[in-house]
């Protein structure tokens, strides 16, 4: 540890990550069998209920898996990894499907940004102002339209009180810092009463980092033998180049990797005895860099053959510059919930409108691509008044979106997309004995502005599932479903270069919609002592939609075309722990966790699946302090597409240390964290930029937050 870091943490006293609720909650790791999911089924269940996967991240273990990204926040979750594209941009990845396929939320309405579309856009939520994140896996998603097919993840920060608070002010703070990237964030949320019916809310976040540090080379071993071979292959290419090559690799910071994130929310609820209405206004702006670079290729005629030393000379300063994103959303969003007499005991109201602006800088001022997104989403909801065991709820969802890209990277025109929804969920629960059912009908239509191209997509979903309580301790169920998805625009209608994985694309305008197909069955243990969850499923696709290379090139770029082909998804995730005894005053626990997907179509291996992952934990743990130590392994990823490098394994060992303050004295709490204790180089599969982009090498964290 450097003299000017320990300077850093005694001046400054900041985290790489912080939480509003990790500020005000303490809750245990596991969470509680009577928390109620409010994401998947307007029917609230508890997560001890949920038939298919489920996971709730809060407390304690948000506050140690906090990032700067929600992609790696929620990594460590049951059966979810991320597309890491640097530290400035990272989306998560369920069950081995991204993009379209996983819906990201805030509180209940989508993200409305650009972040789908690539991988190196980053997210427009702030996982540092969650008060908990949920992530549903499965198909008990069709509340929120056939693009969350995958999965969804919901970010749910307060940000719309809908209850007064406890005292007249309530409200949190936390400052804190990170070594391996010169890390400092300062975070605070405060909720007030104005009156007896009125609650003001307002939050903030500020967090800067640099570069941040990496093990050895940026390149991997695997891509640096690859790329020696190719030159002893080349008759004019010698030892001189070689070397040359050596030259540009990176050691010891991965250059243009820093972050800058702040955002600002006020919100305003109106709080009555049968119910609530509140809106808020949030500004969110993101300023990272894209490490590894991509810029356009020039075209040269012979005819310009004079000015190519010019033109290289500017290509050279923008690569030196590195490729900076400025990402910058302002959004509106209401909320509300009225209680009922009658037919219906409640109906709820989510909306939410954002204008949504994402600028590429090729260097300095430089600007190479404009991509702009201005949409919006409502959605209201029925609850029926329970009628003996049965119980029911009826919504209708709309959203639209105008997305354009103009610049060197516009490899999609300008668009609009119009979606509109109904659906129903039904459960009937009799003795041990639960059933539930959902449908959905939804029109989705897109068309190129300005054109007289669209496409238009009437799609019909199902599901249906149960479980049976086998005892008090054991319950066992499954689901299964029959989900239709429309192509995305860029699906549809890219034609162009695609800078960021260095890719042509070429979308195909014939593609129809992609049905999806499957079962999940799932069984779970809880005692006082133990507890165990196993979820294994299977999902069988009918024209899955993916990306092939075609073997041409244009723009100095390898051609990957848009096609559909029948794929199937299969695997498992297995959670469990066990009370090991008591050593003094701390109680000792074990936890483990092992996920495993494949998926291939029915010629070849689909790309960037994740490896067999295990993560192992020893916890201590007594009313003022809690310590844990963990291996996340990562098993070796052979099993790929034909054009994909091999993934080597890795095993990353984590130690987290909280002290909390007595319970009856100021909520105070500090934390000290040590990631990737070995500083061992590790590469993410499921990442484009896996290759040149390791993740971070060893990293000190360090926080203090207080509730009041």
């Amino acid at each position: 540890m450097t003299t000017s870091f320990l300077f850093r943490l005694a001046s400054a006293g900041l985290l790489t990550s912080v939480s509003y609720s990790a500020m005000a909650q303490t809750q245990p790791t596991s969470a509680p069998e009577d928390e109620i999911i409010v994401t998947g089924s307007p029917l609230s269940r508890s997560i001890d209920e949920a038939i298919t996967g489920a996971s709730i991240l809060t407390g304690d273990e948000l506050a140690n898996r906090l990032a700067s990204t929600i992609g790696e926040t929620l990594k460590y979750e049951p059966g979810v990894s991320s597309t890491f594209f640097g530290a400035g941009a990272s989306r998560p990845i369920i069950r081995g499907q991204g993009g379209d396929r996983v819906r990201v939320l805030n509180n209940g309405i989508g993200s409305i940004d650009a972040s789908s579309a690539s991988p190196d856009h980053a997210v427009a939520a702030e996982p540092a102002q969650a008060e908990r994140i949920e992530v549903l896996r499965g198909a008990t998603v069709l509340r929120f339209g056939s693009s969350g097919s995958g999965g969804i993840v919901n970010v749910i920060d307060g940000r719309i009180p809908d209850a007064m608070p406890d005292g007249k002010f309530d409200g949190a703070f936390r400052i804190g810092a990170s070594s391996v990237d010169s890390g400092r964030e300062v975070a605070g949320s405060f909720d007030t009463a104005i009156g007896s019916n009125l609650v003001l809310h307002l939050d903030g976040t500020f967090k800067a980092t640099d570069d941040y540090s990496i093990p050895g080379f940026n390149e991997s071993a695997r891509l640096i033998a690859i790329e020696e071979a190719e030159h002893e292959d080349e008759d004019h290419e010698g030892e001189d180049h070689e070397e040359e090559e050596h030259d540009d690799l990176m050691t010891g910071r991965l250059e243009n990797s820093a972050v800058e994130t702040k955002s600002l929310t006020g919100g305003l609820s109106y709080i009555g005895s049968r119910g609530y209405f509140g809106v808020a206004l949030h500004r969110y702006e993101s300023d990272y860099g894209i490490p590894g670079g991509h810029h356009h290729e020039e075209e040269h005629d012979e005819e310009e053959e004079e000015e190519e030393h010019h033109e290289e000379d500017e290509h050279d300063h923008e690569e030196e510059a590195g490729v900076t994103i400025a990402l910058r959303q302002t959004r509106f969003d209401v909320n509300g919930s009225l209680e009922l007499d009658g037919f219906f005991e409640k109906i709820q109201l989510f909306g939410g409108y954002a204008d949504y602006t994402h600028t590429e800088f090729e260097g300095p001022g430089v600007v190479g691509t404009v991509f702009a997104n201005e949409g919006y989403e409502a959605r209201i909801e029925a609850i029926q008044t329970e009628r003996g065991t049965w119980r029911a709820a009826y919504g209708g969802q709309i959203r639209h979106r105008d997305f354009s890209a103009i610049g060197e990277e516009a490899f999609v025109p300008p668009t609009s997309t119009d979606q509109i929804g109904i659906y129903t969920f039904q459960e009937v629960e009799k003795n041990d004995i639960h059933m539930e059912a959902a449908a959905r009908y939804e029109n989705t239509k897109h068309e190129v502005s300005g054109s007289t191209v669209e496409r238009n997509f009437n799609l019909f979903s199902i599901s249906a599932g149960g479980d049976i309580h086998l005892s008090d301790a054991f319950r066992m169920g499954g689901t299964v479903f029959r989900t239709e998805r429309a192509p995305t625009t860029e699906e549809l209608f890219s034609n162009g270069p695609h800078l960021a994985t260095n890719q042509f694309e070429r979308g195909d305008l014939t593609l129809g919609k992609e049905i999806s197909t499957g079962v999940e069955a799932a069984l779970r243990y809880r005692s006082d002592d133990q507890f165990m969850t196993a979820n294994v499923f299977y999902t069988d696709y009918s024209d899955f939609i993916f990306e092939t290379e075609i073997g041409e090139e244009e723009d100095g770029l390898s051609v990957f075309q848009f096609t559909s082909a029948d794929a199937n998804f299969k695997g498992f995730e297995l959670h469990g722990g066990t009370n090991i005894g008591t050593l003094g005053s701390f109680t000792l626990k074990a936890d483990a966790l092992a996920e495993y997907v494949r998926a291939q179509t029915d010629t070849d291996n689909l790309p960037r699946i994740p490896p067999l992952s295990i993560l192992a934990g020893l916890e201590a743990s007594n009313d003022r302090l809690s310590l844990r130590a963990e291996v996340d392994y990562a098993a070796a990823q052979s099993t790929i597409s034909a054009l994909e490098i091999p993934t080597d394994n890795y095993a990353l060992v984590n130690l987290f240390g909280t002290w909390k303050s007595p319970m009856d004295a100021q909520n105070v709490r500090i934390s000290l964290s040590v990631l990737n204790l070995f500083n061992e180089d590790a590469r993410q599969h499921t990442s484009f930029l896996k290759d040149v982009v390791p993740l971070p090498g060893r990293n000190i964290r360090f926080s203090i937050s207080t509730a009041f």
